[in-house]
């Protein structure tokens, strides 16, 4: 499928429209028109001269191909051309825009000049005026409506061009031009705001590097990123943006992972260190190792996930689209019906009950309920996307705002994922941590680096042990300084009698949930550490903050045995916990949680994959992690639950935008259409009432965008 940026769509219906009729067209089939996005894709076999006609039926055109292959080595070139091109499409749609407020402002001056002059001029000069001024303001809204007349298509620019030819046909040449005018307002006005949501999203989409430069052969060249291959070493000038996932060989620098984190704060970043494409290298110079081509970076699979969410349709919005496609002919017949039942059952007056219906048109344009949703979705997904949490649609931002139970896994979610020593005592002051680090300084295992981190806490140097070997289930068995010693679990030291006050010790650890590893030698227990998972210092908000959002049910779901658990859930403050799960026990949970409420399942992607797909909503945490970001429908790209509670509030405010907005557009309208029954409705009424409820629910939607200080709950 070919991409294209398309400018100049007028609304959401007219879209809807040219992609049905270029759905007629040979290979059309397959065509799909993004109002949200501006985008258009079609297939490569379609007669695009077709295809930019009957976008130039309604004013809208082709500004740029989007899916371009990149000739790398031709990149400067190129890079010059594109620039050049967004220019180009910069002027073009400015160009647009301030020639249809040109021709407004110049239908205006007319028809105030028309309104001074009657009964100055002859009447039919003033009639001249009027029309003019009508016809440099709605020619194209007339064309259009005469086109849909032709084939019995009944939308908004249908209702508009038969308003204006009914006003015309009764001689009110004064509110037909006013209708006109006010109609090319609010269009204008309606294009500046989803330009303004899509404006809002393109500068999100802007963090991506064009260049980078690259080392070879001690030569350094300035290529395209998207030439960069795994392996190949890139050079970061203080200031400039790193290109793709790596690793950092050379040099030492703070680096600002807001682009992919939403974090403010930089992280210091030197030898051995990974480091995200799009980040910002701030002071020192940088050599990395590039890990993953451009395309596979996290920073790429952001930037497509986010253009993807504009384009999926909520629940709400598909609604919208098809109760507007037949509320349009139900407000014909209405207005057919308010035109001809009281002239011809009361013996009302027809010009009096046609201007009525003809008001009754205008006041049924569904332009204000159609533009309900769209631009606070595209606010929503946007205002998430610049705090690092990627929603992948819509759909899973308006049921983000609904959810009532989260679930979360513990480990690596509540907690950080890493052992630490909690507690420990020492039965032998000289023997035990030195004996401790002697065995475990070459061991990988994350307990044994809970301890090294402790010895190194302690500033205890060990010494290097003599042999080592493993005792499968138990631990490990060690000659240091030609004495054996054993470390593990209780079994490890089965050989010796373990007095009284110890096994008490031991009890108490283990009724505190922690993780025992014993030292001992032949004839005693030389100490215990007590591990744990350290709870993340955030946790414990995170869970107050989403219950004061409405979130009525937390619960924790863990592998973990049930003190460990129990002792965590205190902690962090969630209403309900459960432990010793296996996977399959944590999906049960799931679908159990999921037949009483909306249910919402957190973890890292990896592990908790089944529960994130059986949940209504995955929500996945992790810096941008493949396989979060495949799993689950919103990723919070942090390594911290920190940004979780922000992500509801602006999804259940983008919820109550809706609402509101649908609440305003159906208000204003049933208000117009009751002044219809005392006969007090005009054309000016009716158009105000529409231009006014669609300019109103538009900036109400853009006051997503806005950053507050905090979340409103």
């Amino acid at each position: 499928m070919n991409e294209y940026r398309i400018k100049g769509l007028s609304c959401a219906g007219c879209a809807q429209r040219i992609e049905d009729e270029m759905k007629q067209l040979e290979h059309g089939e397959d065509t799909t028109i993004s109002y949200n996005s501006g985008k258009l894709k079609v297939n490569p076999d379609i007669s695009m001269p077709e295809v930019n006609r009957i976008l130039k039926s309604d004013g809208a055109y082709i500004s740029e191909q989007l899916n371009k292959q990149i000739n790398t080595h031709d990149h400067q070139h190129e890079g010059h051309d594109h620039d050049h091109e967004h220019s180009h499409e910069h002027d073009h749609e400015h160009g647009d825009g301030n020639k249809m407020l040109k021709l407004l402002i110049t239908s205006g001056v007319i028809y105030i000049a028309a309104i001074l002059l009657d009964g100055v001029l002859a009447n039919w000069s003033v009639i001249i005026l009027y029309l003019a001024a009508t016809v440099i303001s709605g020619y194209t809204t007339f064309f259009r409506g005469l086109k849909n007349l032709t084939k019995l298509k009944f939308n908004i620019d249908t209702l508009m061009t038969i308003a204006l030819i009914g006003a015309i046909a009764i001689g009110e040449w004064k509110e037909a031009t006013l209708v006109a005018i006010l109609f090319g307002l609010n269009e204008l006005l309606e294009g500046y705001g989803m330009e303004k949501a899509r404006r809002s999203m393109e500068v999100l989409l802007q963090v991506a590097p064009k260049e980078a430069i690259k080392l070879a052969n001690g030569q350094e060249n300035i290529v395209p990123i998207s030439s960069l291959q795994v392996g190949d070493l890139v050079k970061i000038k203080p200031g400039e943006k790193i290109p793709s996932d790596g690793v950092v060989l050379e040099g030492k620098s703070s680096v600002n992972e807001a682009a992919i984190t939403g974090e403010s704060l930089p992280l210091e970043k030197e030898t051995g260190e990974p480091v995200f494409g799009g980040s910002i290298n701030n002071e020192g110079l940088l050599i990395v190792r590039i890990e993953k081509a451009y395309n596979d970076s996290s920073l790429a699979k952001i930037l497509h996930l986010v253009q993807e969410a504009q384009e999926t349709k909520t629940p709400t919005e598909l609604f919208i689209n098809k109760f507007a496609k037949y509320y349009t002919p139900l407000i014909m017949i209405v207005a057919a019906l308010v035109t001809l039942v009281p002239p011809l059952l009361f013996q009302g007056s027809w010009t009096t009950w046609l201007y009525q219906g003809l008001s009754v048109l205008i006041v049924g344009c569904p332009c204000a309920l159609i533009l309900s949703s769209p631009i606070a979705i595209v606010s929503g997904i946007t205002r998430n996307a610049k705090n690092g949490i990627l929603v992948k649609g819509g759909v899973f931002l308006e049921q983000l705002g609904k959810i009532d139970t989260l679930a979360f896994d513990k480990t690596g979610t509540l907690t950080k994922g890493e052992p630490h020593v909690a507690q420990l005592e020492n039965y032998d002051q000289e023997r035990f941590l030195q004996v401790a680090g002697a065995i475990e300084k070459s061991s990988s295992h994350p307990l044994a680096k809970a301890i090294m981190k402790e010895l190194a806490d302690r500033n205890i140097t060990a010494p290097d042990p003599d042999e080592i070997e493993t005792i499968t289930g138990r631990g490990i068995r060690a000659i240091v300084k030609g004495e054996p010693y054993w470390l593990g679990n209780e079994k490890s030291i089965e050989h010796i009698t373990i007095p009284e006050p110890i096994q008490k010790q031991i009890n108490l650890f283990k009724n505190d949930g922690l993780t025992l590893v014993v030292v001992a030698d032949e004839h005693q227990v030389l100490g215990i550490f007590g591990i744990a998972d350290e709870v993340r210092p955030e946790s414990k908000s995170v869970i107050a903050s989403l219950h004061k959002l409405g979130i009525k049910d937390t619960v924790m779901l863990t592998g973990d045995h049930q003190k460990t658990a129990e002792k965590i859930a205190s902690a962090v403050g969630v209403t309900r916990f459960f432990g010793g799960l296996l996977p399959e026990d944590k999906v049960n949970h799931i679908k159990d949680l999921s037949s009483k409420g909306i249910v919402a399942m957190i973890g890292d992607g990896i592990n908790d994959a089944p529960a994130l797909a059986s949940a209504q909503l995955g929500i996945a945490m992790g810096k941008g992690t493949d396989s979060a970001i495949e799993t689950a429908d919103i990723v919070l790209m942090q390594d911290h639950l920190g940004k979780l509670p922000a992500a509801v509030s602006v999804a259940k405010r983008v919820n109550r935008v809706i609402r509101f907005n649908i609440i305003v557009a159906l208000g204003l309208k049933i208000i117009a259409l009751l002044l219809t029954i005392p006969g007090w409705l005009t054309l000016w009424i009716a158009i105000l009432s529409d231009m006014g409820a669609t300019i109103f629910v538009t900036l109400v939607s853009l006051t997503i965008l806005i950053e507050g200080n905090k979340e409103k709950i």
